[in-house]
């Protein structure tokens, strides 16, 4: 099976167009969400994995892949975790299992806060952590007319590839399917005033006692040679999350779901089996 067998269509919600790819059964739900400045590709290798057993639905967030690069949406965590819920209210999925990578962790992790009894169990697959708001200066430089430009410039002094480079630890595995969808959004304005919002509005992550009132079972799976988020994060995650379980993976980077399919669609099997306490 590949993700082109997915349904493939846009929805808006709350005023905003979202892609997304979905395939419905009587299976229960796995909800994937992406991480920054990705898209629904980052599950490409373990989506047909999953589909054996489990309905899929994974969504393009504001302001990346094909989704609006919305310039009235607020891009915080608080936000994106409602628009997130609503989006499984219009696929009526009342008890999901959520698959979230990097800054997805965090949206997950809101969604976990917000509305727990519509979530079964959290796989946090190099969840971001501990991370705390914009400097001051760089949010009130963000409304200088000329800041997209430098926002612009940072993100074009490197090339796709260099970017890639930092998520793997195994850098064979980059192709140039990969270098054209990861650069596809470099190459949209629309991004780039996205990029810029998410610095504005984005909150700190979710602080240690926050994380203590999220009961439902969760998975968290790094690589242990993380350059982007290290995999101390995930150490202190497994302690402050009440019931949480860490495994990690040696010779692996950030992009774990492309170097690690299989192994991870086998934790993450035994996770979704394993009866909650």
């Amino acid at each position: 099976m590949s993700t082109e067998e997915l349904n493939q269509t846009y929805i808006e919600i709350a005023g905003i167009k979202l892609y997304c790819e979905y395939a419905l059964s009587e299976k229960p739900t796995v909800f994937l969400i992406h991480g920054f400045a990705s898209s629904t590709y980052t599950f490409r290798r373990i989506i047909p994995l999953l589909r054996e057993q489990f309905s899929i639905v994974a969504i393009d967030l504001p302001g990346f892949g094909k989704s609006e690069k919305s310039t009235s949406f607020i891009y915080s965590f608080q936000n994106y975790a409602t628009l997130m819920m609503k989006c499984l209210e219009t696929f009526n999925v009342t008890n999901a299992y959520i698959i979230a990578h990097s800054m997805g962790g965090q949206i997950a992790l809101n969604m976990a806060l917000m509305d727990p009894k519509k979530i079964k169990k959290l796989v946090l697959l190099c969840s971001s952590g501990y991370l705390k708001r914009s400097q001051r200066f760089l949010i009130a430089s963000s409304y200088l007319p000329f800041f997209e430009k430098i926002v612009y410039y940072y993100v074009r002094r490197k090339e796709v590839k260099d970017y890639l480079k930092d998520v793997f630890y195994n850098q064979t595995l980059i192709d140039e399917d990969m270098i054209t969808e990861f650069g596809r959004p470099l190459l949209e304005k629309g991004f780039y005033k996205s990029l810029i919002r998410l610095m504005r509005h984005r909150e700190g992550d979710l602080l240690p006692h926050q994380l203590q009132d999220i009961k439902i079972p969760t998975l968290l799976i790094w690589g242990e040679e993380d350059r982007v988020v290290p995999v101390q994060v995930g150490q202190r995650l497994v302690q402050d999350l009440p019931d949480a379980q860490l495994i990690t993976y040696k010779k692996t980077g950030h992009l774990i779901t492309e170097e690690r399919p299989e192994p991870i669609f086998e934790n993450i099997l035994t996770h979704m089996n394993q009866r909650s306490v």
